[in-house]
C-alpha cells in the first residue's frame, strides 16, 4: 500500500509502516501545488498530514486515495465534504495531544496571573521590578468557564480541580448528569458558563456553528480583569471584538492560535493581536511535546495498519451517522459464488438503492450465510418473489426500519 506523509511526524513512522508492507514517501515540505504534483506522481492510497491543507483539488489528484489522516484532533484543514463525495475516509487522532494542550493552557494561565514572561524579559534586559510584578491575584477559588468538554476540555478540568478552581462548563453534548460526573457546574449556554467567570478557556471544534462563538457579548460577560485563553482554533474567537473589549474590561489574554497565522517555516507575524501588550502569545505549540508527537505517531500507524489489514479506518469522521434506509432485507442463502451478485441484480432491476450491507457466515461445513441489506425503498412483492426463487436462496424477509 502506498502512503504519502506530507508533514513532519515523530521519527520512525516510515520505518514502522515499511515493516508492515507499505511503500512510504515522506516529504514534509509539500504544500499547495507541490502537494498536488506529489499526489499525481505517487498516487497514494493513504495521505497523512498535520497542518497542511488538503483541498478538493488535492483529493481528486490521486485516483487510488481512499484515506486521509490528520495527525491531530481536528479536520478543519481538510475538505471533508469533497472527501465524502469521492468515498474517501478522513480520520484524525483525537485526544493524543490532549495532555500537551491542557498543560499549555495552565502555562498561559499561570503566566497571565504572575506575568512570568514579563519577569523574564525584564530580568534578561538587566532590570528588576519586584514591586510591579508582585501583584498577582492567585488562582485558588477562582471560577473558570470551559467551553468544550472533549478530551482536551476534560484534561483542563482535571487540572483546574488540582488548582482549586471552580469550573462551569458548556458543550453541545454536555448533560447535567455528565457535568456532575466531571465535577463541574452545568451551563445551559456559553453565556451562562462565562457570566462573571474569572477565566475562559475554549476547547471546541471549529465549524459554522462555533465560528466566533467567543464574541463581544461573551467577552463583556466575564468578570473585570478576567483571563481569556484560546489554544484551540483561531476562528472560535472574534478577534475584532477582543480588541474592542480588552481595555474596557481589563482582560488579559493567552493565545496559541492566531488570525492569518503564518506557516511553520515563516519567521514573521505582524498583526494587532500579536503586538497587543495585554495579549501573551505562543507560536501554535499546543501539541508540540515529544509525548504528544509520539502518541500521534502511534495512532497514525495504528490507523494505517487497520486500513491495510481490515479495510477499516479507525476514527473516521465522515461516515454517515444515519443513512436514508427505510427497510432492511434479510436474505438467508448458500455460501456460494455469485449468490450475492444475483440478489443485488434483482434489487438494481427494482430500483432499490443499497445503503448498507453485511453478510454473515454460519459455522460448519457447507454452511449458509445471511445477508442484511439496508435499502432506501422497499422492493415490491414481485421482486421479493424473484429473490426467493433464486437458486441457493433459502428465504428472504423484509423489515421496515423505525425511521
Amino acid at each position: 500500500m502506498r502512503v504519502l506523509i506530507a508533514d513532519r511526524l515523530a521519527d520512525g513512522v516510515a520505518d514502522r509502516l515499511e515493516r508492515v508492507g507499505c511503500a512510504v514517501v515522506v516529504d514534509p515540505t509539500l504544500k499547495n501545488g507541490a502537494l498536488l504534483d506529489a499526489l499525481r506522481t505517487h498516487d497514494p492510497e493513504v495521505l497523512v498530514v498535520r497542518s497542511t491543507k488538503v483541498t478538493a483539488e488535492h483529493l481528486a489528484a490521486a485516483r487510488a486515495l481512499g484515506l486521509v489522516i490528520r495527525g491531530g484532533a481536528g479536520v478543519n484543514t481538510i475538505a471533508v465534504e469533497a472527501a465524502s463525495a469521492r468515498g474517501i475516509c478522513v480520520s484524525n487522532c483525537p485526544g493524543k495531544n490532549a495532555v500537551a494542550v491542557a498543560e499549555l493552557v495552565f502555562g498561559h494561565l499561570l503566566n497571565l496571573d504572575r506575568r512570568i514572561s514579563d519577569n523574564v524579559a525584564l530580568l534578561r534586559a538587566g532590570g528588576w521590578a519586584k514591586k510591579e510584578f508582585g501583584k498577582a491575584r492567585g488562582l485558588h477559588g477562582r471560577t473558570m468557564a470551559v467551553l468544550g468538554t472533549g478530551m482536551i476540555g476534560q484534561e483542563v478540568i482535571a487540572r483546574a480541580h488540582a488548582f482549586g478552581i471552580q469550573v462551569r462548563a458548556w458543550s453541545r453534548s454536555l448533560t447535567p448528569e455528565a457535568a456532575q460526573k466531571l465535577g463541574v457546574q452545568f451551563a445551559a449556554s456559553p453565556l451562562d458558563a462565562c457570566r462573571g467567570a474569572d477565566v475562559l478557556t475554549v476547547h471546541l471544534a471549529q465549524c459554522d456553528a462555533t465560528r466566533n462563538i467567543v464574541d463581544e457579548r461573551i467577552l463583556e460577560s466575564l468578570a473585570p480583569g478576567a483571563f481569556v485563553i484560546n489554544t484551540s482554533r483561531d476562528g472560535l474567537l472574534d478577534h475584532d471584538a477582543l480588541l474592542r473589549v480588552i481595555e474596557r474590561r481589563d482582560l488579559k489574554v493567552g493565545l496559541d492560535v492566531f488570525p492569518d497565522e503564518p506557516g511553520a517555516n515563516d519567521d514573521a507575524y505582524v498583526h494587532p493581536i500579536g503586538q497587543h501588550p495585554a495579549i501573551f502569545g505562543t507560536h501554535h505549540i499546543g501539541a508540540s511535546t515529544t509525548q504528544a508527537s509520539d502518541a500521534v505517531a502511534d495512532e497514525v500507524v495504528r490507523i494505517i495498519e487497520s486500513w491495510l489489514r481490515e479495510g477499516v479506518a479507525p476514527n473516521c469522521v465522515n461516515l454517515a451517522e444515519r443513512t436514508a434506509a427505510t427497510h432492511v432485507l434479510v436474505v438467508r442463502h448458500a455460501d456460494q459464488v455469485g449468490v450475492l451478485a444475483s440478489i443485488l441484480a434483482e434489487l438494481k432491476e427494482a430500483g432499490c438503492n443499497v445503503q448498507e450491507m453485511e453478510n454473515t457466515i454460519f459455522r460448519g461445513p457447507g454452511a449458509a450465510a445471511s445477508a442484511r441489506i439496508q435499502l432506501s425503498s422497499p422492493p415490491c412483492t414481485d421482486t421479493l418473489a424473484r429473490l426467493d426463487a433464486l437458486p441457493c436462496v433459502f428465504a428472504s424477509n423484509l423489515v421496515a426500519l423505525d425511521v
